[in-house]
């Protein structure tokens, strides 16, 4: 009997905790929702810190409306035009660069000259092999937390972090070990084939040229070729002077 009595009161005890526990679930759903809350800041947070950043201050968007006055087209001779959406909330001084250098003509007729497959492309370099740059001053690191992911655009940099200047680079595949050490300040938004299209090599036999860089709110219609040089002019050939007549050999005179 006592036995069965124990076994009651068990039961009796696992249903008051049930009927409590179905109430905390029912009636306590504000504060469970509360906890959820404060769990994804936990979270939210040793993830900032993972990513070395201030846990305050917000991440910036994956993405941004598509704005012409921010978008900047490279007319490619692989093929077509490749859109790319700029980034001036996460690297305004870059941004700047950009569009000076693309109203100056600066990046039209330049190539690609460093381009590994699965990596990257590289280009923006009047001399071509990867240690040139405008005459303007480099610019000072805008890291941010935005993921080399593909497509993205990023500036290519010397050993300084703040050596960055007019070259850049498009990524094929994810490559994170490049995070927070390169300025992101892109991402390609249409096109992406015409740059899977770059000529590769270290530097490529056959380059992929810049054709023409321009920002879309300027309304340049694409260009797909390079301009003909101009035909060089024919000047008519100036007529022959009729060569003087040969002076016959004059005999000395007899005394």
């Amino acid at each position: 009997m006592r036995f069965t009595s124990a076994l009651k009161t068990v039961a009796i005890g696992f249903a008051l905790y049930a009927s409590s526990g179905a109430a905390l679930a029912q009636g306590g759903g504000g504060n469970a929702q509360e906890m959820k809350k404060e769990e994804a800041a936990v979270r939210a947070e040793q993830t900032a810190k993972q990513l070395g950043l201030d846990p305050a201050s917000k991440l910036p968007p994956a993405t941004v409306p598509v704005d012409p006055q921010n978008v900047w087209d490279l007319d490619l001779s692989s093929g077509g035009r490749v859109r790319i959406q700029l980034r001036p909330d996460i690297a305004p001084n870059h941004i700047e660069r950009i569009k000076e250098l693309t109203r100056q003509g600066f990046y039209n007729g330049l190539k690609f000259h460093r381009v590994i497959p699965g990596f990257m492309a590289q280009g923006g370099d009047p001399k071509g092999d990867g240690t040139g740059g405008s005459t303007l001053p480099d610019l000072k690191a805008e890291f941010n937390p935005m993921p080399h992911l593909r497509g993205t655009v990023s500036m290519a940099r010397a050993q300084s972090d703040d050596s960055a200047n007019s070259q850049f680079f498009i990524v094929f595949l994810p490559r994170m070990q490049l995070d927070k050490k390169y300025t992101v300040f892109g991402r390609v938004i249409d096109g992406m084939q015409y740059v899977d299209a770059i000529h590769q090599g270290e530097p490529p036999a056959d380059p992929t040229i810049i054709l023409q860089a321009s920002i879309e709110s300027d309304g340049k219609p694409p260009v797909t070729a390079l301009p003909t040089p101009p035909a060089p002019s024919i000047v008519a050939p100036l007529p022959a002077k009729k060569p003087a007549p040969a002076k016959k050999p004059v005999a000395p005179k007899q005394k």
